[in-house]
């Protein structure tokens, strides 16, 4: 992994954090990583790793929005907490 300030995940797209989050993974599971440098990148992964949770649960928060109607899909409002 490279030594240069990475991105705040809160900035970055689903498709780049899921990116990095694989190459943290990838480079962890080596089992080369000096002790210190795997605690800083599994810290950095399980950032990515919220973030892309929660842009998921946007997103199917989003789609269970549409629904299907006589006149074909429409939208409604999500219904949280059923």
């Amino acid at each position: 992994m490279s030594q240069t300030v990475a991105a705040d995940p809160a900035t970055l797209s689903f498709e780049e954090s899921l990116a990095e989050l694989e190459k943290i993974v990838a480079h962890l599971e080596r089992g080369d990583v000096p002790l210190a440098d795997s605690i800083r990148i599994y810290k950095r992964g399980a950032a990515l790793k919220a973030r892309c949770e929660g842009q998921l649960k946007d997103a199917q928060l989003e789609v269970d929005q549409i629904v299907m109607g006589p006149d074909g899909p429409r939208t409604e409002p999500a219904k949280i907490g059923q």
